[in-house]
């Protein structure tokens, strides 16, 4: 079978890319990118960015908002008796109604605004092997509506297909979810939870006078088939259509890069990843790797230099549940949140020999990890599951040899309330990392710098919860550089929260700053140190009654400040806002201690 590939078609001119290879013989597979179109063109301020990463020369425009839904239309316009079948992550995070950020509009589901005939969610090798299978045998498009991890909508008078291996739930219909925005928050618990089981349910939701049908998911990956999958004979080239164009930014960035594992079990409250690629890791055997480290070392324009050997997260490669059994009940959206699930094999063991066996292959000089470590898992405090000895080689094996300077973690915040919140661990975590990060970094002569990543106006943060952060991070000796502003994004707890006010799971109430004024006063107290925030930064803090802060933030007398230093912090901190003084009670408390 041959696969035509037209890459970012011209939708300004006269259409002629989405003719000019006539009518495929079994269907148009549509996608917006690897990236969603709405983050790779807008800001999380909604501003038009003037980069595009997966475009010759970082080039924009050459994809239009809603790609998805854009280039469907066309072909249907165009082809109008040729099945469509979308996928990608812009159409598997909007396969249900959905918040969508950029119009401020509650949307139905991808399949009824792109006019497209069935969507596949999540990663496609699976369900879209069945369903060329399928074609091939004759059976007629319209007629394949139980292949698992696919959805399809369904016409008032359409019969309901029977699987009697399958549950079926009905969740809020899209018109109610329009009226009640409690009820569309309660859809989403039952969608999360359904997305991450091993035995989910089929999905049923009425939308207008059709029916949304979306079968359940397939089993995770086993090494075999996720090996087999990697090792297909790929080009590792861009499309020839850009070769005279300039080179292709994000291509440049992990062309050399090598993907070992899908899938994360973090369930953070703002990500995307494991609604997409699930909760459960599929890892590729370390003979796969190094088979692919091979071949990339033998591209003609390789160095010695590996960007990134990685996933979703770096360094959950090989883990997995000790009893399936348990794992086959689960309905968390995470096995890491609050605390470590106990059923889970947390051992970076393997993970450390795999780098290790990289790097011994003769034409490797230095890889690296460019994937997000999660420093909390490097923690015993934390990782009770795993031996403290693993983890302090493994820390040690990253910073000496995988690591150029800087090594990058993600805390996200400071508040353990909006910490709880995101689904991650506690801020006193993060301290007890960076005196390990300290200490192998004196021990080995090393001059690492550790940077910490933040995120402003989450879901149930306050500015004094940013102030707090301000000062914690400064007393810790960060000046934040690695820092963005949350951007509800479809298919999150958060931004269901951010849409409906309510958190999915308790249906209580939650605030969220979305003011531009609110937004903007959260994200200026991470730059405290340029001159044009000071100000304010002062008159804002004397306001809120919060002399403490501002003495460690701009404290009156000439400091010596340790940046980017190692050391202990010189004060001790709470949360900025007590649970029992915050606008929302039902917010989740925070069991934080003096440290």
């Amino acid at each position: 079978m041959r696969v035509a590939i037209v890459p970012q078609p011209n939708v300004n001119d006269n259409l002629q890319d989405f003719v000019k290879l006539g009518a495929p013989k079994l269907f148009f597979g549509v996608t917006g990118g690897c990236m969603d179109p709405m983050i790779s063109n807008y800001t999380a301020s909604k501003k038009r960015r003037d980069k595009d990463a997966y475009t010759p020369n970082g080039d924009i425009g050459f994809r239009p908002d809603y790609a998805t839904t854009v280039y469907s239309n066309i072909l249907k316009e165009k082809w109008p008796n040729v099945p469509i079948l979308i996928g990608g992550i812009e159409a598997s995070l909007r396969r249900v109604t959905h918040y969508d950020y950029w119009s401020d509009k509650l949307m139905p589901t991808i399949l009824e605004t792109s006019k497209a005939d069935m969507l596949v969610y999540g990663m496609g090798e699976q369900p879209l092997r069945e369903v060329v299978r399928l074609l091939q045998k004759g059976v007629p498009f319209s007629s394949i509506t139980t292949v698992k991890q696919t959805a399809v909508l369904l016409d008032a008078n359409a019969r309901i297909p029977k699987n009697s291996n399958w549950e079926d739930v009905e969740i809020v219909s899209h018109e109610r979810c329009l009226k009640d925005k409690k009820a569309y928050a309660s859809n989403f618990k039952i969608i999360e939870q359904e997305s991450n089981k091993l035995a989910a349910r089929r999905i049923f939701q009425k939308v207008g006078n059709k029916t949304l049908m979306i079968n359940p998911p397939y089993p995770t990956m086993t090494e075999a088939e996720i090996d087999a999958s990697f090792e297909l004979p790929y080009t590792r080239l861009p499309h020839p259509k850009y070769n005279k164009r300039g080179p292709i930014p994000a291509y440049e960035m992990i062309k050399f890069s090598i993907n070992i594992h899908r899938g994360c079990f973090g369930g953070c409250s703002f990500c995307t990843i494991s609604a997409h690629q699930g909760k459960f890791i599929a890892s590729r055997s370390q003979e796969s790797v190094l088979r692919e480290v091979d071949t990339v070392a033998n591209m003609p324009d390789f160095k010695g230099y590996l960007s990134d050997i990685g996933g979703p997260s770096a360094n959950m490669y090989k883990m997995k549940g000790k009893v399936q059994e348990i794992c086959d009940k689960c309905v968390a959206p995470s096995c890491i949140s609050p605390v470590i699930c106990s059923n889970l094999d947390t051992s970076h063991k393997p993970l450390t020999e795999l780098y290790q066996a990289v790097d011994s292959h003769p034409k490797i000089k230095k890889s690296f990890i460019g994937s997000g470590i999660r420093h909390d898992m490097l923690v015993p405090e934390f990782n009770k599951n795993a031996d403290p000895k693993e983890l302090d080689d493994y820390t040690e094996e990253v910073m000496t040899k995988h690591v150029s300077g800087r090594l990058k973690v993600a805390p996200e915040h400071t508040s353990d309330p909006v910490l709880k919140l995101m689904r991650k661990p506690s801020f006193s975590y993060f301290h007890k990392f960076k005196e390990r990060f300290d200490k192998i970094n004196i021990k080995k002569g090393l001059k690492l710098q550790l940077i910490p990543y933040f995120i402003s106006n989450h879901p149930a943060c306050e500015v004094e919860d940013m102030a707090n952060l301000a000062a914690e991070t400064k007393d810790m000796g960060f000046q934040l550089e690695q820092v963005q502003g949350f951007t509800p994004t479809p298919m999150t707890v958060a931004t269901v929260i951010y849409y409906s006010g309510y958190h999915p799971y308790t249906l209580k109430k939650v605030n969220t700053p979305k003011t531009r004024k609110e937004k903007d006063e959260q994200h200026r107290f991470f730059f405290w140190y340029k001159d044009e925030n000071k100000a304010w930064i002062k008159n804002t803090l004397n306001k809120l009654g919060r002399k403490d802060l501002l003495d460690v933030l701009l404290p009156k007398k000439d400091e010596k400040w340790r940046k980017n230093k190692p050391g202990k912090p010189k004060h001790t901190f709470d949360d900025a806002v007590p649970f029992n003084q915050r606008k929302n009670k039902a917010k989740f408390k925070s069991k934080k201690k003096r440290r």
